[in-house]
């Protein structure tokens, strides 16, 4: 909220510098977004007044104006603005000024006329379109016949007010009136509160119950609903000062009946609405769920379908407002309008912040409905709304109040113990400095004769319930750089990770030594991400009722569609050779009200493996550089099962002939593979390969112990051994075969050649491998070798139908 010094002025003796109240304000209740005044950084603005206007002799839409600005000579000031006149004040910026945007005025001419200055719109001062009034978006902005000319502007245009900008917590509704932030800030300098209140000063003989009738079937969704009824009523602009509170709050004048409503909103935090009588659609005012696929047009002419969940003001069971959030564009008060209904209310908060949240309709109104509503002011302020649209607008209140519902304003008592609170607080305060600070925060303290106090918190502090809030309100007041300073008790406990924080540390160092960096992406995403990728296919992923975005509706089953995206942004800024993983959880829907969720690792590789190198070449990454990849981290973790990689051609978004799935013991655990050329395309990423394990069944898995293998002593013989066979056998029944009949010696085998072409016959590939033998007691002897060598040659032919070369 926006909170002017001077206004806070009006109801404090405060003789604080304003940043300095600010800091004071951020250490004690709500944080501080900025401290400003609309004046900094202007200069050489002075209020002028018009003495002459004349046509511009070359131009059709130029005035010559000669400008009082207090000096003995007016100045002679070239202007387009449609408004200037003889007689007005305005805004002049001499030779020399600053104006918005650090922009400097100076002499010149314009078509040939001398012009020594600028008549200035407020957007020329730094005022936003969004708080500026409409009246004078096509010209310069009048000031008040009261300004003289040759004074600054600024005072007249509340310019010299100092703006703390705060940053309030949904728990401190409060604090979004200046009633709430008066209250506060005196508690926290000791200070007595003049709070103003506006009465009904009188009310005319039609009573407002003849006029209109209202009825809350369900109280839940409006605790408090009240109106009251204004005739005669003259629209027109409101008077300056208001109009000067409310841009230095954020907010734009309307008229006088708009802006008392915005008024009261700023003072006491209670959001009323005002219709236009005469414009009803009838008199039988009510609160209800709006209908499902019901229209209703908001203020702002937008066209809104509502839901069962929404909650409408109704006139004759006809929509005429969005509870809470933003009135209908029919019943808007106007320039013709002569009779106000005005309406004050406490809505469902957690409705409001939903329908708000779902129609991308956040206002000052929800804002404050969403965080929270005084109940003791509701009607206090409802009153002074009326009176004050009375005295401005010139109009009758009719007499009384109509009420659907009220939901009374209740104190809390909580009890608290002296010797609690310092225990809680590592404090040594007593009992006077405890009830003198709730004192200062308007809470009456009673004291018993046992340590206790009972505090009575009254209802415009709603977020405080039980005796740990007062805890905190004794802390902040007594000030949170007075608590002693203590070291935490030591425990004799030794800390560490579990054995599963262990598993997924070593996973992250695993990837990381290997070459590849961390990515972190959103567990949000689209349905249609959320489906691919699956290491086991579920049909749905489970989605959010009320999504922030349309690109964040699901929980995600797979990592790897979050990768893909990396990739992307990566690849579009020319970063092309990319080798990101990213442990984390998906979601996966098993039936109950949560999702099962699992922590997956899985990496995303594009690019080439050596990039400029003076003496290789650069080689395109492949599906067996990141297979091995998988291996390796695999052999790392002491998987003490079998690992198998069997090659899948059903998974839609993975090339066919290029992925492959990963088994433990014939068990499922992930896959590694190409991106589908057609998946790519739609990520706009070049050729890409992947893969994504189930950690929650590599945890699970039988690991190898620990073993020390010390290295032999005793040379290793090798043999080499080429074999022509078909060419649907895979290095891996080759692999299986030699494994099988190679013998206790047998230590390691290695494909060091593939080959198929015209030499050889149609349908048949050459694979060339080196068996490796050593025996860590002895020296192996050629017999021994030869042996073993002729099982495994025999196997191959046997089993595979090899032909030996």
């Amino acid at each position: 909220m926006k909170v002017s010094y001077q206004w806070l002025k009006e109801y404090l003796d405060i003789d604080v510098a304003p940043r300095d109240l600010a800091e004071k304000i951020a250490r004690t209740s709500v944080d501080i977004n900025d401290v400003y005044s609309l004046s900094d950084g202007l200069k050489k603005i002075v209020v002028g007044e018009v003495e002459t206007c004349e046509p511009h002799p070359d131009s059709d839409h130029l005035h010559v104006c000669q400008v009082n600005v207090g000096e003995d000579e007016p100045i002679q000031i070239v202007c387009g603005a449609p408004n200037v006149a003889a007689g007005e004040k305005v805004i002049v910026a001499l030779h020399g000024a600053r104006i918005g945007d650090n922009v400097k005025i100076k002499r010149g001419k314009i078509r040939g006329v001398q012009s020594n200055g600028m008549l200035c719109a407020l957007q020329e001062l730094g005022f936003s379109d969004k708080i500026a009034p409409k009246d004078y978006d096509e010209g310069i902005y009048l000031l008040p016949d009261d300004a003289k000319p040759g004074d600054s502007v600024f005072p007249y245009l509340g310019m010299d007010d100092t703006i703390i900008d705060t940053d309030v917590t949904p728990n401190r509704g409060d604090m979004l009136s200046i009633y709430g932030n008066v209250n506060d800030i005196a508690a926290f300098y000791g200070l007595k509160p003049h709070f103003k209140e506006l009465a009904i000063k009188k009310e005319g003989d039609e009573k407002t119950a003849d006029l209109v009738k209202t009825t809350v079937n369900d109280e839940k969704i409006s605790p408090t609903y009240k109106l009251r009824i204004i005739k005669g009523v003259k629209i027109a602009d409101s008077p300056l000062w208001m109009q000067i509170k409310l841009w230095n709050s954020g907010i734009r004048p309307v008229n006088n009946v708009v802006d008392v409503t915005n008024y009261i909103l700023l003072k006491y935090g209670q959001p009323l609405h005002s219709y236009d009588y005469d414009k009803l659609p009838g008199h039988q005012f009510g609160v209800r769920h709006a209908n499902k696929d019901e229209k209703f047009t908001t203020l702002d002419g937008d066209e809104q379908t509502l839901i069962e969940n929404d909650i409408v003001v109704t006139a004759d069971d006809q929509p005429i407002a969005l509870a809470g959030t933003m009135g209908g564009e029919g019943t808007a008060v106007a320039d013709d309008t002569t009779t106000v209904a005005l309406e004050a209310a406490i809505f469902d908060p957690i409705m409001v912040r939903k329908q708000a949240r779902r129609l991308d309709l956040h206002s000052e109104s929800s804002m404050r409905f969403e965080r929270g509503i005084n109940p003791a002011t509701v009607e206090t302020a409802l009153n002074e709304a009326a009176e004050l649209i009375s005295e401005l607008a010139g109009g009758e209140i009719t007499q009384g109040i109509v009420t659907a519902s009220e939901k009374p304003a209740q104190d809390k008592q909580i009890t608290l113990s002296l010797s609690k609170v310092n225990h809680v607080l590592g404090t040594n305060l007593k009992m006077a400095e405890v009830t003198d600070i709730f004192k200062r925060l308007a809470f009456p303290a009673t004291v018993s004769e046992d340590d206790q106090i009972v505090v009575t918190v009254p209802a415009r502090r709603w977020d405080i319930f039980v005796a740990a809030d007062l805890y905190e309100e004794i802390a902040r007041i007594y000030g949170y750089d007075n608590l002693p300073a203590t070291l935490p008790v030591m425990t004799r406990n030794h800390g560490g990770l579990t054995a599963r924080q262990k598993f997924i540390r070593a996973s992250r160092h695993d990837m990381e030594g290997m070459g590849l960096d961390q990515a972190i992406s959103y567990s949000l995403t689209t349905v249609e991400k959320a489906k691919q990728f699956q290491i086991d296919p579920v049909d749905e992923p489970m989605k959010l009722d009320f999504p922030m975005s349309s690109d964040h509706v699901a929980t995600r089953m797979s990592i790897i569609s979050g990768l893909l995206i990396d990739v992307a942004y990566n690849v579009a800024r020319n970063v092309n050779d990319v080798a990101l993983y990213e442990e984390g959880r998906v979601f996966l829907p098993k039936g109950g009200e949560r999702p099962e969720e699992q922590e997956h690792l899985a990496a995303a590789i594009t690019g080439h493996l050596l990039a400029n190198s003076w003496h290789l070449d650069d080689q395109p990454v492949d599906f067996f550089q990141v297979k091995g990849i998988v291996e390796r981290y695999l052999h790392n973790l002491g998987i003490a099962g079998e690992i198998a990689y069997v090659a899948d051609d059903q998974r839609p978004e993975m090339h066919p002939g290029r992925t492959a799935d990963i088994l433990i013991d014939g068990q499922l655990v992930g896959f590694v593979g190409q991106v589908h050329p057609t998946v790519a395309k739609d990520y706009k990423i070049p050729e890409t390969y992947v893969f994504e394990l189930n950690l929650e069944d590599l945890i699970a898995a039988d690991k190898v112990a620990n073993e020390y293998h010390p290295i032999s002593k005793y040379p290793a013989i090798t043999r080499d051994i080429a074999l022509l066979v078909d060419k649907n056998v895979t290095n891996a029944d080759v692999l299986a075969v030699i494994k099988k009949r190679g013998g206790a010696f047998l230590k390691n085998i290695h494909l060091f050649d593939v080959y198929s072409g015209l030499h050889l016959p149609k349908g048949k590939k050459s694979l060339a491998y080196t068996l490796t033998y050593q025996d860590v007691h002895n020296t192996l002897t050629e017999d021994q070798v030869n042996k073993a060598f002729d099982k495994v040659t025999n196997a191959l032919v046997d089993d595979l139908g090899a032909e030996i070369r």
